[in-house]
């Protein structure tokens, strides 16, 4: 009990580890928890595969950079505000059209973002609960909604001395941009992390969904993800580097996302408050 209050001490206050030059391992550990005040600046690089049973559809390919930084402010000792954006650049995408398929790239994508409070609980609980919207911003009509979107979403994690398990589910709806079509999406992520030794950990984040609209038997979008991160201190900053693989068991029939790959970049940062 000593050692796993010992962990959640060091994962709610990791600011003061970087001052002091914490261990990789210690600050791996912070970047997994689900109500951690670590500041990162997240790059995710995906390449994503398709299949289905329109023509050509498993020639299809995506390439896709994401920045997303994660902006936490400690309102106690276990209570933090999160603020989330994601702002993705397209590089290369190919998307169906009525002739087949076109490649569009480089383009900006709609930019999502959520905001939440998160709570630490005795026992090694995390409830974390806010909102989450998609802003209109992509460059290319086909690669966003033209809407935005706004709905809930909350997570629940569990913090241990092995590492995390937890997942995140929220839902968004159209509330305002183009008309002609309904959007109801629920969205999620499953997410573990399995510590290991010396910033080493076995982790993967899947995001899977299910579309109201869509029809019936087609609704389902959901991987299956595995992967391995490093957290390493270079020239006395942290820095993590991951690798996911995702395979798809559930996607539309006709165009589907088959299998990607995500390498992640983080850069740890300390925060002005």
């Amino acid at each position: 009990a000593q050692e796993d209050q010992a962990e959640e001490s060091i994962e709610l206050s990791p600011t003061p580890l970087i001052k002091q030059a914490a261990s990789a391992h210690e600050i791996a550990k912070a970047l997994a928890h689900p109500n951690s005040v670590l500041g990162a600046l997240n790059f995710n690089f995906d390449y994503i595969t398709y299949k289905g049973d329109l023509p050509g559809a498993s020639d299809q390919s995506a390439t896709r950079v994401t920045f997303q930084p994660v902006l936490p402010y400690p309102i106690s000792d276990t209570i933090n505000f999160y603020l989330r954006p994601a702002v993705p650049l397209v590089i290369s995408q190919d998307v169906p059209t009525a002739g087949g398929f076109d490649n569009k790239g480089v383009e900006l994508g709609d930019i999502g973002f959520d905001a939440a409070v998160g709570k630490s609980l005795p026992g090694g609980y995390v409830v974390v609960g806010g909102i989450v919207g998609t802003l209109p911003a992509a460059t290319d009509d086909a690669l966003g909604l033209d809407q935005w979107l706004l709905g809930p979403e909350v997570a629940l994690g569990k913090v241990s001395g092995w590492g995390v398990l937890g997942l995140l589910v929220s839902h968004q709806w159209d509330v305002a941009g183009e008309d002609s079509f309904s959007t109801s999406i629920t969205g999620g992520q499953y997410f573990y992390t399995v510590n290991l030794s010396d910033g080493w950990q076995i982790s993967s984040s899947p995001t899977f969904s299910y579309n109201h609209e869509a029809q019936s038997g087609q609704e389902w979008t959901f991987p299956l993800g595995v992967g391995v991160s490093k957290t390493t201190i270079l020239d006395g900053q942290p820095w993590k580097f991951g690798l996911q693989y995702w395979n798809y068991i559930e996607q539309p029939d006709p165009f589907g996302p088959d299998w990607q790959v995500r390498f992640t970049v983080t850069r740890v940062v300390s925060l002005p408050w």
